[in-house]
């Protein structure tokens, strides 16, 4: 069983940045690839993930080049760097965790198995 708790998320103009952090406690979280999600009105929807050893990112067409995933396993959390926002980022964000093996970090939502609370982003224009 893996406790996820994001944090970081909150208030801020257009072309802003906020840092999000996803904490996690439990299993081995150095084994497991990690995502980030997001939800709006519409469905939950892929942002970027992060293979288990760090060395391969992946990225939403929407948010590439604006926001950056990374992961410290010493302190067992993932982060997600986001710039130059937009009104359109606003959304509740979710990190995951999928435990089971894969070669490459799943963009689908129904591969990760533990999900936090979510936090949320409002972008102003």
């Amino acid at each position: 069983q893996v406790q996820l708790v994001e944090s970081g998320g909150g208030l801020v103009q257009a072309g802003g940045s906020l840092r999000l952090s996803c904490a996690a406690s439990g299993r081995t979280f150095s084994s497991y690839h990690m995502g980030w999600f997001r939800q709006a009105p519409k469905e939950r929807e892929f942002v970027a993930a992060i293979n288990w050893s760090g060395s391969r990112t992946y990225y939403a067409d929407s948010v590439k080049c604006r926001v950056t995933i990374s992961r410290d396993s010493a302190k067992s959390t993932v982060y997600l760097q986001m710039n130059s926002l937009k009104p359109e980022d606003t959304a509740v964000y979710y990190c995951a965790a999928d435990p089971r093996y894969k070669v490459v970090a799943s963009r689908g939502p129904e591969d990760y198995d533990y999900w936090g609370q979510g936090t949320q982003v409002t972008v102003s224009s």
